[in-house]
Formats: C-alpha cells, sequence, structure tokens
C-alpha cells in the first residue's frame, strides 16, 4: 500500500478541507516540497510491521448454529489448548469478539468488519494460555460496544438464558450469556459504559470492571482509550478472582496503564469466608434514584445489602449528590471520545505509544463506504460526535474530564472512610428486546437505559463489580459494589461472603 505523491486536485480539496487559499503555483510547490516526505513514508512502508509473535496451535473454528447456538450468544467456537499447566487449567473460556485471537474471525458486532482475521493474540489471551486455560471462540458483542443492550450485533439479539426473548444486556452480551447458560467456565468481556456490569446484572452473573489499566487492553478493539477496560465474567467469585489474578499487570504496550498494583485476588477469598466484621459498607443514596429505578431492582439490592450487614459489615447510607451528573460527564466523554478515537481515527486514532494494529485499522476504515450498515447507536454517536466536533471543537470533551475529577473526589471522600460503596447494579431488569419493527427511538431507548450506576466509575476508574443478589418476575437482579483504586480484593472478599452466605436465585 505505497504512498502516492498527491495530484494537484487531490491538494486541492486537502486545502478546501482545512481552510487554505492557494494559487496553481502554491500547489505545484508544495507537491514538491512533499515529496521527500512521501519516500519517508514508503521507506516504513517496505518494512516488516513489529508485532508480537504468537503460540499455540488453533483453527480459524466454525460458526455455530441452530440448537448448538441457542442464544445467538457464539460468533466462532474454536479450542486453542493453553499449556500443560497453570491455575487456569482445567478451565473454558471464551472472549468477546472484540478481543483479537490469531487466526480467528472477529467482527465486533459489525457488518462492515466481517471477515476480518488479526494476525495478534491480545496480552490477555496470551495470559490465559500461558495460564493453562482453554480458549473455546469468540462471544458475539453489539455492534462496536455501542449498546448496553442485547440487539445491536448485525448478526442478530442475543437472548437472555433466564427468559428468551429478553435482553442479556451489552455489550458483553454473548460473554454474559454463555456463562450464564453453563456453556463455557469464564468469558472475557469489555467495559467502557458498563458492558461488563450491565449484562453480568441481567443474566445474574459476577462481572468485575477492574480499575483503568489493571488489566491491558493491548490487542483488543479500543473504542475510547480513558475508558477501554477489559475484565472476567464467571458463575463464581473464585472463579472471577481466579481469572483477574491470571491476566493483570502491566505488559509494556498498553499506556493505560500507569503505577499499576496487582494483589493476590484468591487470598481474599479466605477472607470473605470468615464474614465481613470490621468492613464498612456506604450504600449511595442516589444510586437508587434513577428515573427509571424499578421498586423490585431497589428493594432486592437493599435485602442483600442487610444480608451484608447479618455477615458483619457496618453498613450506613450515604448522599454523593455528584453521582447523579456520571452520566451527563459520561457523555461527552466517551462520544467524542469514539467519535475521533475509534471511527475518525480508523479504531486507534493517534497521540499514544500503543501497538497499534494496523490490519485492523486498514479494515476498519471501510465504515466510510458502508455507514448505512451500522447500527442505529452507531450512526447516533458519530454523527453527534461530528457534529459537536464541527460546532465546537474539543472544549466539552476537555471540560467533562476536567469536572470528572471531582467526580473522582466525591467518591474518594466517601472511601476514605468506608471500605465499599453499594448501589444497584442496573437500575432495572433485563428488558423485552426490540422486535422486528421497533422503532429507532424504542431501538436506543433499550440500548441505553440502564447505565445510570455503571458509567461513573468508567469516567472515575474505580473498581465496581456486579453481584447477583435476587430474582424478580423470573429475572436476575444485581447489586454493584465498588472499592477504592486497585482495591479489587475488598470487593472480592464481600462478594464471597456475600456468595456464601445466600442463595440468590432464592433471595
Amino acid at each position: 500500500m505505497a504512498v502516492q505523491v498527491p495530484t494537484p486536485d487531490q491538494l486541492w480539496e486537502v486545502a478546501e478541507e482545512i481552510g487554505l487559499n492557494l494559487t496553481e503555483a502554491d500547489i505545484a510547490s508544495y507537491i514538491e516540497l512533499m515529496r521527500g516526505n512521501v519516500e519517508a513514508y514508503n521507506i516504513i512502508d517496505a518494512m516488516p510491521d513489529n508485532l508480537p509473535q504468537t503460540s499455540y496451535a488453533r483453527t480459524p473454528g466454525y460458526r455455530p448454529s441452530g440448537d448448538e447456538n441457542k442464544y445467538n450468544a457464539w460468533y466462532v467456537k474454536t479450542t486453542v489448548q493453553g499449556a500443560a499447566r497453570g491455575k487456569l487449567k482445567g478451565k473454558t473460556i471464551v472472549l468477546k469478539d472484540n478481543i483479537m485471537l490469531a487466526g480467528v474471525p472477529m467482527m465486533n458486532g459489525a457488518a462492515t468488519l466481517e471477515g476480518y482475521v488479526p494476525e495478534i493474540d491480545a496480552t490477555v489471551v496470551t495470559r490465559i494460555l500461558d495460564a493453562g486455560g482453554t480458549i473455546v471462540g469468540k462471544a458475539h458483542c453489539e455492534s462496536f460496544c455501542l449498546s448496553g443492550g442485547s440487539h445491536t450485533n448485525a448478526t442478530g439479539a442475543v437472548h437472555n438464558p433466564h427468559k428468551m426473548g429478553y435482553s442479556a444486556g451489552g455489550s458483553s452480551s454473548g460473554s454474559a450469556a454463555l456463562v450464564a447458560a453453563g456453556e463455557v467456565d469464564m468469558a472475557m468481556g469489555g467495559d467502557q459504559g458498563g458492558s461488563i456490569r450491565m449484562p453480568a446484572s441481567y443474566c445474574g452473573i459476577y462481572g468485575m470492571k477492574a480499575t483503568h489499566g489493571l488489566v491491558p487492553y493491548t490487542g483488543i478493539m479500543p473504542i475510547e482509550i480513558y475508558v477501554d477496560h477489559t475484565g472476567p465474567m464467571t458463575n463464581t467469585v473464585a472463579d472471577n478472582a481466579l481469572l483477574l489474578e491470571a491476566i493483570a499487570g502491566d505488559d509494556g504496550y498498553d499506556p493505560r496503564q500507569y503505577n499499576v498494583r496487582t494483589q493476590r485476588y484468591t487470598k481474599a477469598l479466605e477472607d470473605g469466608a470468615k464474614g465481613l466484621k470490621g468492613m464498612k459498607i456506604a450504600v449511595v443514596k442516589e444510586g437508587y434514584q434513577a428515573e427509571n429505578a424499578e421498586s423490585d431492582v431497589n428493594t432486592k439490592v437493599r435485602a442483600a445489602v442487610k444480608k451484608l450487614q447479618s455477615l458483619g459489615a457496618k453498613v450506613k447510607e450515604v448522599s454523593i449528590p455528584m453521582h447523579t451528573l456520571g452520566g451527563a460527564l459520561w457523555l461527552p466523554i466517551g462520544i467524542e471520545g469514539l467519535t475521533q478515537t475509534m471511527m475518525h481515527g480508523d479504531g486507534y486514532g493517534s497521540s499514544r505509544p500503543d501497538l497499534y494494529v494496523t490490519s485492523l485499522m486498514d479494515k476498519h476504515r471501510g465504515w466510510r463506504e458502508r455507514a448505512d450498515e451500522m447500527s442505529e447507536t452507531t450512526k447516533l454517536f458519530t454523527m453527534f460526535g461530528t457534529y459537536i466536533n464541527n460546532q465546537h471543537g474539543s472544549r466539552y470533551y476537555g471540560k467533562a474530564m476536567n469536572i470528572t475529577r471531582l467526580l473522582t473526589a466525591a467518591y474518594d471522600a466517601v472511601l476514605a472512610d468506608y471500605d465499599l460503596l453499594v448501589m444497584p447494579t442496573t437500575p432495572v431488569k433485563a428488558t423485552p428486546l426490540p422486535g422486528p419493527d421497533a422503532s429507532r427511538e424504542e431501538y436506543v431507548q433499550r440500548a441505553l437505559e440502564m447505565l445510570y450506576n455503571t458509567a461513573p466509575f468508567d469516567i472515575t476508574h474505580h473498581p465496581a463489580m456486579a453481584i447477583p443478589c435476587g430474582m424478580s418476575k423470573g429475572l436476575p437482579v444485581s447489586m454493584q459494589l465498588v472499592g477504592k483504586h486497585f482495591d479489587e480484593s475488598t470487593i472480592y472478599r464481600a462478594a464471597h461472603a456475600f456468595e456464601l452466605g445466600t442463595k440468590w436465585k432464592s433471595m
């Protein structure tokens, strides 16, 4: 893909785009000045890319159908056997389909990426395999991961294993459904606005969004560097802690990682088994005040909090008024960030020392010629983000980032006196999937109606975990525990104590 010297017409077009008024003589002059630059680009073009090598045999796999894919949760089934021994030996793991598995197709839920096959393994893939895990395939996710529902994947909706026709949550929809259905032991999800915790809530499993940067995002298609997280989704707290222990830590590539502090997360299970004596938990009043909050969800979560209290924790209600602004602060960061980085930036953008997978960038550029095939949420966010940038530049992104420091400080002020915060994970239970004739308004509503308590912690970077805590009308209810930065162990201690002390499905 050699770079060509621009033609006069091409340079006229560029000059007009950036507001330059040039003469024909100017154009000719600039073309000559650019020849040396073009030569430098072609030196780079001729060199092999510097990408990490892959290990462990694998095949491209196949796309299951019919009874083998009852919930439309699988994208590809394959088998990649890890090392002969390790802490994940005997465990089966499925990957959210924004995670690169070399030689195996990846479409990130979008028709415009279908047919793409990455040539590297994400860091988390290498760590899972080195720890002895067996990767068994790729799970469907939402189109470019831009939905908290499970209805935007280009191949069709992912169904909730608890009730067909209902949302599995998103964007890690297939990951949650396959874990909840018992088809895999563990799954990797991704979380930019709640996309691990929301499907975990809807499907009744455990989902951990660890502190930003704790788990390397290298080899995973980004949305926006400031909110990108990846992490474990499991049916037990023990499996969740085990998987996080295997994948956490600096990898030398990911610029999201700074001052990373890991812990022995499985050690926290021993402490949780002894109860919660001495632990202080703050019930965030505003976490129960979403406009669409369902009374049965709030009631079930409050009952779960009382159970934490009976296990020895000291529980007190607190007020964090800024919590209600978390969603508004997330919007400029999330929407403008994804527009500039994932869409106009061909999946990566620039200005950071990352591992750039240029084959993905080349494939993803094609969305411009196939924009009509994008999901309604992708169209909405890309149009709005482009509009804001055209009219206002990036000032609102910057201002939201500045104010987010106040939100982080508000949580930290409470966490200085308490070990954990607690609130519902999602204010609602799983909702019916939009029908084939659903309006655009319903489609978008079903994608965004559940972010109230999850999105704030993607921008403040606190660890947060979804914990199933009851059933109502045949659907799971979930509470969210939030901890201090890099203190996932305290969350695991409380989650494990709650798991041992209850039978959540009968609560």
